[in-house]
């Protein structure tokens, strides 16, 4: 029988098989743990990479990797500034257990990992990051920006990476529609990168 898990499935029943792997940017190296039934297993997708490379500076206060996975985005953001708190959101409870032990091994103190009803309400992020599940589907995927986009601050930034045949540039062109001022602030190996500016 075939699993009909994805990374976006609150409780993976597919068999754990871990697998460490080591991210090196200019300015940082750490491992991180990667299992079954959490999105790029055994590896440090393409996307997330690019998107580690091309990010501003990591503005202090409140920020969230919304999708965290086994938390690559969320622990290169908390290590680049100790002055961030990081909120590392998924549905996916075993990505959120690998994410949790990630940011202890690497040093990140600032990394919360949380399901996306325990962030609380009343929080306005200073940066929201994001490698989204685009399997989710167009519904889901819309639902799940807008929801997380509506929480930045004004002259807050949201940093999406997204696949160019996936969708990348009718999803710019939605957010566009919305009022919202996005830039392609890089394009390579088929992946765009979108900073995303509030609508005022």
């Amino acid at each position: 029988m075939v699993s009909q898990d994805h990374y976006f499935t609150p409780d993976p029943t597919v068999a754990s098989r871990p697998r460490t792997i080591r991210v090196t940017l200019a300015d940082l190296s750490f491992e991180l743990d990667t299992d079954r039934g959490v999105f790029a297993h055994g590896h440090l997708d393409f996307g997330t990479d690019l998107l580690l490379r091309t990010l501003p500076p990591v503005p202090a206060g409140e920020v969230i990797d919304v999708g965290c996975g086994y938390g690559a985005i969320a622990i290169t953001v908390a290590l680049r500034n100790p002055d961030a708190r990081v909120w590392a959101v998924d549905v996916n409870r075993r990505a959120l257990d690998l994410c949790a032990r990630n940011a202890e091994r690497a040093g990140a103190r600032n990394v919360v990992t949380a399901e996306p009803d325990a962030v609380p309400g009343g929080i306005r992020f200073a940066a929201v990051y994001s490698n989204p599940p685009v399997r989710l589907g167009k519904e889901g995927l819309h639902e799940l920006l807008l929801t997380w986009i509506g929480r930045i601050q004004p002259e807050a930034v949201a940093t999406l990476v997204v696949q160019r045949h996936l969708g990348a540039d009718s999803l710019a062109g939605w957010l566009a529609g919305l009022g919202h001022r996005v830039e392609r602030v890089r394009s390579k190996g088929g992946y765009r990168v979108l900073e995303v500016h509030a609508a005022g």
